[in-house]
């Protein structure tokens, strides 16, 4: 894959684009996109954003930050027993993950009473340790953790059509970006790994920082709170602040990627919205919670839908 940002290339003549992709429109509207735009658009305006979980790879059972992050509060736990009886150590300790699946899809629905629950956890765990120690663990588990049903390490966990779209993009002088609920910081140490993404071109949620000066250079520590959760409204802020345009694509698979999806719009370019959708019980996994808002937003505005069980003709590589 070439790397992100670097000179434009093209896709050899005897190389079908998008080889996962079975014929359909899906493909014949990315392809027909992609024709348009890169005889229609200068090569420093074509910008295009992905959600990560359950667009980019897979997040069910249980998105992959979130199984890091369940580890390290049975950590907690083990440490502390009185944490034992609270939320979210307790689901962790437990093992017993209906309450936080049932956070994550009343966060969708718009009640984050329990998410913000979780969200106190998630800062707490890895409070008032370095930026480098924080990567170092979420690379290591990245590496060598497994996921719990696929049968799979996380690193081959993301989908072979979406990274073949992004190498597609990339071939056309595209600037792909990463734009996710997810951890920003958790992504980085993989992105140029898996998707071919440099870290810079990684936007997501993030902890508040501090800098603490030393005789070696001064080091980054991750303060217990909020600096912002790059979900719904906000992702349109943090696309402009990081890139300063409106993207020419965007890709989603829930409702918190529909702003990011109206903010796709142009009234002189080409533009594309591509919404995932999770039908394939047999390969991945079935389900629509947390995404009805946005399967009528494609509906009502002719959004491009991609079926896994009918546009892909493969999920993992």
């Amino acid at each position: 894959m070439p790397a992100d940002g670097g000179p434009v290339t093209s896709i050899p003549e005897d190389r079908p684009a998008l080889p996962s992709w079975r014929e359909g429109d899906a493909k014949r509207s990315i392809v027909e996109f992609v024709r348009r735009a890169s005889s229609e658009v200068p090569v420093e305006e074509r910008v295009a954003v992905f959600d990560n979980d359950g667009t980019l790879w897979c997040e069910k059972p249980l998105p992959i930050q979130l199984d890091f992050i369940l580890r390290r509060f049975v950590e907690m736990a083990e440490a502390d027993p009185a944490l034992r009886d609270r939320q979210p150590w307790k689901s962790a300790y437990e093992r017993d993950y209906g309450w936080l699946d049932a956070a994550l899809v009343e966060h969708y629905a718009g009640d984050d009473r329990n998410a913000n629950v979780i969200a106190g956890g998630i800062l707490a765990a890895h409070g008032g340790i370095s930026v480098e120690e924080f990567e170092a663990g979420a690379g290591e588990f990245l590496r060598t953790a497994e996921h719990p049903t696929l049968g799979r390490a996380y690193l081959r966990c993301g989908y072979t059509p979406m990274v073949e779209l992004l190498d597609y993009l990339s071939a056309h002088g595209f600037a792909n970006y990463i734009v996710s609920g997810g951890g920003r910081d958790f992504m980085r140490p993989i992105s140029q790994e898996v998707y071919g993404i440099s870290r810079e071109r990684v936007i997501g949620s993030a902890v508040a920082l501090a800098y603490r000066g030393d005789e070696s250079g001064g080091t980054i520590i991750r303060r217990p709170e909020a600096d912002y959760l790059d979900d719904g409204d906000e992702k349109p802020v943090r696309i402009w602040n990081r890139t300063g345009r409106r993207p020419l694509l965007a890709a989603g698979n829930s409702n918190g990627d529909v702003p990011m999806l109206h903010f796709t719009q142009h009234a002189d370019k080409p533009f594309l919205r591509l919404l995932v959708r999770h039908d394939d019980k047999d390969r991945e996994f079935a389900y629509a919670a947390g995404a009805e808002e946005a399967f009528d937003e494609a509906d009502r505005l002719g959004w491009t839908v991609v079926s896994m069980k009918d546009d892909w003709s493969t999920v993992f590589d």
